[in-house]
């Protein structure tokens, strides 16, 4: 394997110098770094109901194939607060809502910045974004909210693929601010589809970048092996990336992950389900999620993203045994509701309040 070029920039060379930023992070009121606990993807992430009305006041291209929005509020006004990963809830002009990173600055609370990459054998939500989302275009935003939270902590390892830097660039800014040791090793296709290199380059010798058409795969091995013992290791990326990340930390070490989509859940048995209000049973086979036999039935039930991440399908369950598959619903809301794109019954039949 060819060894991954490493840049190493004079400090000048910075998109801001040490001192710059401790002194923009330490005028933000997301400083001192909160000491959160190890987050657990969707259980326990904070989870903001706050619709606003955005317009996209600037649109520019980053990268082949992606596209960086600038939304602000229609009023002017100041908008919520974020930390280092979070994310917002886009919904679309066709009424799709689609996850994206917040990958600004959080100490700016005029404006939010999101990118994506253009899927062209997705689901159609990228593809929406990349030719619709022009700028003056408007659209409601959800959140923001984190099930990707930066823990407090010394020392610090990111890997990131792709589309992937998104929810990584700010914990970069902050963890530089705070005077914390970290490295980052940042993969893509090739340097043309990689979005923001050039701001990564200029963070100096401690960022290793791995185009793969000149270097071939990076050798994460190597690089876990060579990090802080104690680090938190964080990877946002493809889901061969962060499979490969979790198995070369080997047993006793978990990273914080950020999928693009949830991992393949089990399969499930098949079971009934009682739509109490509306005085139906219904059967839910195996191979059949519960939101299509639902809508098979009521067809005005809500839903958007059918991944267990945008809480549309939210449905209050009367009794059963539920089997939990998604990445939103927090502990208190999983004791009587589900979401049911993606959860299921553990036992045979559940009663929902349809």
């Amino acid at each position: 394997m060819r060894r991954a070029t490493t840049f190493a920039l004079a400090a000048g060379a910075a998109l801001l110098t040490r001192r710059a930023l401790r002194r923009r992070i330490a005028a933000s009121p997301l400083w001192p770094m909160p000491a959160l606990e190890e987050p657990v993807s969707g259980r326990g992430a904070r989870r903001s109901t706050i619709t606003l009305k955005l317009t996209v006041t600037e649109r520019t291209e980053p990268a082949e194939g992606v596209v960086r929005l600038r939304l602000e509020a229609l009023d002017g006004s100041e908008l919520p607060s974020w930390e280092p990963g979070a994310h917002l809830d886009l919904v679309l002009p066709s009424g799709l809502v689609r996850q994206y990173s917040l990958c600004g600055d959080p100490a700016d609370r005029a404006s939010y910045t999101v990118a994506t990459r253009l899927i062209e054998d997705g689901r159609g939500g990228s593809r929406e974004v990349h030719e619709q989302l022009q700028e003056a275009v408007e659209l409601s935003v959800r959140g923001p909210r984190n099930r990707f939270p930066l823990v407090a902590g010394t020392s610090y390892v990111f890997v990131a693929g792709g589309i992937g830097i998104t929810p990584i660039l700010p914990m970069l800014t902050a963890v530089e601010a705070s005077g914390a040791d970290w490295r980052l090793l940042y993969g893509g296709r090739s340097r043309a589809t990689m979005p923001f290199l050039d701001e990564i380059e200029k963070l100096g010798g401690r960022v290793t970048v791995v185009p793969e058409d000149e270097c071939g795969l990076p050798d994460l091995a190597s690089f876990l092996t060579n990090s802080p013992s104690g680090a938190a290791v964080y990877c946002c990326g493809p889901d061969p990336l962060m499979d490969a990340v979790t198995a070369a930390l080997g047993p006793g070490r978990t990273p914080h992950l950020e999928r693009f989509a949830p991992g393949a859940a089990p399969a499930g048995a098949a079971f009934e389900v009682e739509l109490r209000r509306s005085g139906r049973t219904l059967a839910v086979p195996a191979d059949k999620s519960l939101l299509a036999a639902v809508r098979e039935e009521l067809p005005g039930v809500s839903y958007s993203c059918e991944q267990g991440f945008c809480g549309t399908c939210q449905q209050r369950v009367l009794e059963g045994e539920i089997d939990h598959r998604d990445e939103l619903l927090t502990d208190a809301e999983r004791d009587n509701s589900m979401l049911i794109c993606v959860s299921r019954c553990l036992g045979k039949k559940l009663v929902l309040d349809l």
